[in-house]
This record gives structure tokens, C-alpha cells and sequence, in this order.
């Protein structure tokens, strides 16, 4: 296939976005300085949905704290405006803080016990309402799911996922395998586009994208970073997936990151950008921005890294 057209100089805006949240001028100023700081193309609009535990199966994506389907619209409209194309990212979640990696059920069924049938059925509700939305809403992009690590060799009910979100979504779909996971996903075949988060240590690019390109050599697909970053605190750049990690704020680290992460990733013309992560809503005051310590790029010195680097892929 030919997609992309062009570099995806992307950022991941919202997660997790409670309702209420979206949909007013703080949040559409957030949008905005997003792309004028970052020299962002593209925009993942990303949210999250609950079910209670890794091991119930109930998903519940139409209630609270989930945002509504209209600051979802209001949210693409936006993007739209300023000039952005659109990957629209659901997420689940476990209400009780367990990472979603974990979800996981028996591989056979046994009476009395949560089944992979059991929420797979939600799953498959839940990624249709969106996947129908952004064919309505004319999305670009559309993630059928993000770093479900123990879900991903459950490749039949992926597949049927799949065919069932095709039916009612015409635009290019990709998955978001966790890091480390690029060659454990048996089922690239069945999405547009492969896409993984790379949170690798600062140290160690090369190796790890040796051994992802010679699963995008083997699969024939395209493949960018649906997620990549690194908090702005001491200690980060060895361990840039750990957001609980106990360190001073650092954005001088951080930037240091982006800077090697991109001079590592800038020969592998395999790799066609990245969605980093992220940008939040509500973004905090910019006098504040030094003393920070998350993965936003806001008023920090990793923001014009991010821009210099998109801004010279964007113009080749």
C-alpha cells in the first residue's frame, strides 16, 4: 500500500480525557499550541474506556469517565481546523489502576470463570461505536487497540475484530503492540499498518530496531511509533516506559531522549514517524512547565527538539 503519503509528525493529545473535559477553549488552546510547538501533521485523539479489573469482561465505554461522543466530534472538528490529519485511538482500561497489558483470561474456557469470548463480545462493541464514528467523522486513521500485550495471541478473535471493523470503517487501521512486542503479533497481516510504542532505553535503539525492521521486512507492511516519549525527570532516558519512576524533574534529560531516539531512528527509512506521547487537554501553566515532570513537551526544551526534527521531515 501506498499510506502514508507523507511523515506522520505526530502527537498524542487527550489520554486519558475524562468527560467534561473536552469541548471547551482550554482544551482547544491545548490543541493548538500542540501543533505550533511541536510542528505537529498529525493528531492521535485518544481516550480511554473502563472495565473494572484485568479479569471482568464488561467494558464501559458509554458512561463516565469516558468522554462523550460529541467532544469526541468536537475534538476531530478541531484537529480538522487547524490543519491536522486524525488517528482516532480508543483505549481500555482497568478501573482499579492494573496496567491493560495484564487483562487476561484462561486460554480455555472453564465454567464459572471470565472468557476471552466474554470480552472480546465487549471489545468488539466498543471498537465498532468508534470505528463507526470515525468513518462518520472521516478519521484518517483509526488503533483497534493499544498495548493489550497478553490479548495479542488470541489471533483469531483479532482477526474477526478486524473484519468486523471494515465493514463500517473504510480508512487504514493499525494496531499499537506494546514495546518488545513487534515480533510476538502473528496477525500483522490482517491491519493497514504496524505500529508499536517505543519506549526503549535511550542506549539501546539500535538493537531494538534492528529487530523490528526485520519484522517489517518479513510482514511487507508500513510502520511508525504510535507512542514514544520520555518524562522530563532525572532517571527517564534508561527507563522511558516507567511513568511511576521517582526522579527529579529533568528536561534536560528528556530532551536529550528525543535527540537520540530521532538521530536513531533518522537512516531507517522503514520508519515512516511517530505519534508521541503526549499532550493533555488542560495543559499546566508554562511558568510551571521546568518543574514538571510527565511526558508533555509543553514549555520544555524537548518541544523545539520535537519541532526542529518534525519540521525537517515534513519539508523533504
Amino acid at each position: 500500500m501506498t499510506w502514508p503519503s507523507a511523515y506522520i509528525a505526530g502527537v498524542t493529545w487527550g489520554a486519558m480525557g475524562r468527560r467534561g473535559t473536552w469541548g471547551n477553549e482550554s482544551a482547544l488552546e491545548s490543541m493548538r499550541l500542540m501543533k505550533e510547538e511541536t510542528g505537529a501533521t498529525w493528531i492521535a485523539i485518544a481516550f480511554g474506556a473502563l472495565q473494572d479489573t484485568a479479569h471482568t469482561t464488561e467494558i464501559r465505554f458509554r458512561e463516565a469517565p469516558t468522554v462523550t461522543d460529541e467532544e469526541i466530534e468536537w475534538a476531530i472538528s478541531s484537529a480538522r481546523s487547524l490543519g491536522l490529519q486524525v488517528c482516532l485511538k480508543p483505549i481500555v482500561n482497568c478501573a482499579d489502576g492494573t496496567w491493560r497489558a495484564h487483562i487476561n483470561f484462561f486460554d480455555k474456557d472453564v465454567p464459572c470463570e471470565p472468557k476471552w469470548s466474554e470480552w472480546f463480545a465487549s471489545y468488539t462493541a466498543f471498537m465498532l461505536h468508534y470505528a463507526e464514528l470515525a468513518e462518520r467523522t472521516g478519521c484518517d486513521l483509526l488503533c483497534i487497540g493499544c498495548e493489550t500485550v497478553q490479548a495479542d495471541r488470541r489471533a483469531e478473535e483479532w482477526r474477526a475484530l478486524i473484519a468486523e471493523i471494515r465493514k463500517v470503517y473504510s480508512g487504514t487501521i493499525t494496531y499499537n503492540c506494546d514495546k518488545y512486542q513487534e515480533d510476538n503479533v502473528t496477525w500483522w497481516d490482517a491491519v493497514d499498518v504496524i505500529s508499536s510504542s517505543g519506549y526503549y532505553p535511550e542506549h539501546d535503539w539500535e538493537e531494538q530496531l534492528d529487530r523490528i525492521q526485520a519484522v517489517v521486512e518479513r510482514e511487507g507492511k508500513p510502520f511508525f511509533f504510535m507512542e514514544a516519549g520520555c518524562p522530563s525527570r532525572s532517571g527517564s532516558a534508561a527507563i522511558p516506559n516507567d511513568w511511576t519512576l521517582n526522579g527529579q524533574p529533568n528536561e534536560a534529560e528528556q530532551a536529550r531522549y528525543y535527540r537520540a531516539m530521532f538521530e536513531a531512528c533518522l537512516s531507517k527509512k522503514w520508519i515512516h514517524g511517530f505519534m508521541l506521547w503526549d499532550w493533555p487537554a488542560r495543559l499546566y501553566d508554562r511558568q510551571h512547565a521546568a518543574d514538571n515532570r510527565d511526558y508533555c513537551m509543553y514549555g520544555k526544551e524537548a518541544a523545539g527538539v520535537v519541532k526542529d526534527f518534525y519540521t525537517a521531515q515534513t519539508s523533504i
